[in-house]
């Protein structure tokens, strides 16, 4: 078991579907390693994902958009592609349905454990630089409002102020 102090994504690149694990706080912090990971899997021919949350102490709207933002890129893929979420528990479940994800991504709040291969990894959880990451939170949050439309007013102080600060640079 991961230290609940370090957050972390625990990956299987090579079964099929993609495993991942999400153990403590999914946050913007530590989102962008998710988001070149499955970008990274999506470009060598990987379209199928389950992630499993049953570790998953809580998640912010930029995690929310990143996994947003995976399942519009996999609807693209052709043949589409699929996002499965398991084990997800009681308020991040409500987190999900709250922002629309649970119309790009089958949801299972139960759910059987992954079992992961010898070809299990940690996510390395790179320091983003300031600009990287006003980039990586606009991006997830446009993508929550890809997602679904009245996230919009949600999020419209937040675009707004991000679009500044990433014109700026």
């Amino acid at each position: 078991m991961s230290d609940p102090a370090k957050p972390t994504f625990l990956v299987d690149a090579y079964a099929d579907p993609v495993l991942v694990r999400i153990e403590g706080r999914a946050s913007f912090a530590n989102s962008g390693s998710l988001r070149d990971f499955v970008s990274a899997m999506i470009r060598q021919g990987r379209h199928r994902f389950v992630l499993d949350f049953q570790g998953c102490t809580s998640m912010d709207s930029t995690f929310l958009g990143v996994l947003a933002g995976a399942a519009l890129e996999l609807r693209r893929q052709v043949p589409p592609g699929a996002l499965t979420l398991l084990r997800v528990g009681e308020r991040n479940l409500e987190l999900i349905r709250n922002l629309g994800l649970h119309r790009l991504a089958t949801v299972d709040a139960g759910g059987v454990p992954l079992s992961f291969g010898g070809g299990a990894q940690a996510l390395d959880q790179r320091a983003k630089s300031e600009i990287e990451s006003a980039r990586l939170v606009l991006e997830a949050h446009e993508s929550l409002v890809s997602a679904d439309s009245s996230n919009a007013t949600k999020f419209q102080d937040v675009l707004a102020f991000l679009r500044h600060r990433v014109q700026s640079r």
